[in-house]
């Protein structure tokens, strides 16, 4: 077995490598006490271990055990009077039906471990040779991507963002896109979470900011409208000790008015160490950015802390909003999300609108803005001027 910690390194980072240290110990005694007096526990680094069971009676049984471990390690452990949650992905390969050779029975572990992250942690996979095939593709996206930065394969699509009484247009958000040399669009969903895991997401953030505030400046320049763009965070970058400083140096080179450009961040981003990211923020908003907190009511939604959060704008999940003209409930959370951010002053945007109905339903409770493919598909630079720009 192949037991690796989920989000390890959140906890590292926000509370020390002190606390760290500490929940490894712990992690290791639990492994410990619910493992046989002839199985084998090791920590091969990092927040990664080694199990070896031995003597059982098939696939079954090492389910059983993978299963007692994953609820073992996600009960709560307190540390230094902070209770902690850590969950666990564990991958399972078997001798000799996976390999007879001991290097390649913890590869093929490592493969299931990884399965059971991208099915959503906290949770076992038992090896299958398929695994093998999926995971020399996401080696091979992953070089890939590697290149996509210098190769210019990169791209923005952008949607607009309009006012929800009159369908004027308001802003625009960048959206980022791969065109892989030997396949087509590749989805963002298949490539940020790589992007992330490898730190890529770094430079190319640095690049979807530059490459959208460089547009801005062409659409002002081009006699364009009164237009905020808008620009997605990722977690990785948020954390990143240069990320303000870069985003100074992108509005000084651009010459964008700080004022024209919104940074949209989850709610998750922000909680994972509070008192760390409303610093962030706080820097951020000295810039003269606006803030927004995209996919509002699929995260924390602690309103505790979003009095705290010095932010503009909430952009309501489309998960809300594509029920609202046919589900009450549905319609009655995006009018109380609606009515809770006009009462902090913040402005309140609607993400999914993809009918008439939808909109009326948002006109009905005052939203701000709405941004959907009732308006339109995110769109090629060219193709948004052609469509949105000033017309000749």
């Amino acid at each position: 077995m192949f037991v690796d910690l989920d989000r390890f390194k959140r906890i590292n980072d926000s509370l020390g490598h002190e606390v760290g240290d500490k929940l490894l110990v712990e992690i290791a005694q639990r492994l410990r006490a619910n493992l046989r007096e002839d199985d084998t526990v090791a920590r091969m680094g990092g927040d990664e271990f080694l199990v070896i069971l031995n003597n059982l009676a098939g696939p079954d049984e090492a389910a059983v055990m993978a299963r007692r471990l994953v609820g073992a390690l996600r009960r709560p452990v307190q540390i230094e009077g902070r209770e902690l949650v850590v969950t666990t992905s564990l991958g399972i390969s078997i001798y000799p039906d996976d390999s007879q050779d001991a290097n390649t029975l913890i590869k093929h572990a490592d493969v299931a471990m990884y399965r059971a992250k991208d099915e959503g942690r906290n949770s076992f996979q038992l090896f299958e040779p398929a695994m093998n095939a999926r995971s020399l593709e996401h080696l091979a996206l992953e070089t890939a991507l590697h290149r996509a930065l210098p190769r210019n394969e990169l791209l923005l699509h952008f949607q607009p963002l309009v006012n929800a009484a009159d369908g004027s247009l308001v802003a625009a958000e960048a959206l980022l896109r791969w065109q892989h040399p030997d396949l087509d669009l590749v989805s963002p969903a298949d490539f940020i979470p790589l992007a992330e895991d490898t730190g890529l997401i770094v430079p190319i953030g640095e690049w979807v900011l530059r490459s959208a505030c460089e547009r801005h400046l062409a659409w002002r320049e081009a006699g364009g409208a009164a237009l905020r763009m808008m620009v997605n965070i990722s977690a990785r970058q948020f954390r990143d000790e240069g990320f303000v400083a870069m985003v100074g140096s992108v509005l000084a080179d651009t010459a964008m008015p700080p004022e024209c450009l919104t940074l949209e961040l989850t709610e998750s981003m922000l909680m994972d160490n509070t008192d760390r990211a409303i610093a962030r923020l706080e820097q951020l908003r000295a810039l003269g950015v606006g803030l927004a907190i995209d996919d509002f009511g699929t995260g924390y939604s602690s309103l505790a802390y979003l009095k705290r959060f010095p932010i503009d704008e909430l952009k309501i999940d489309r998960l809300f909003v594509r029920g609202i003209d046919r589900n009450t409930r549905d319609a009655a959370l995006v009018a109380a999300i609606i009515s809770l951010g006009h009462s902090l002053g913040l402005r309140v945007v609607a993400e999914g609108v993809e009918t008439l109905g939808h909109l009326k339903v948002l006109q009905s409770e005052g939203c701000d803005l709405a941004q959907g493919f009732h308006f339109s598909r995110p769109l090629p630079w060219e193709r948004f001027v052609e469509d949105f720009g000033p017309k000749a």
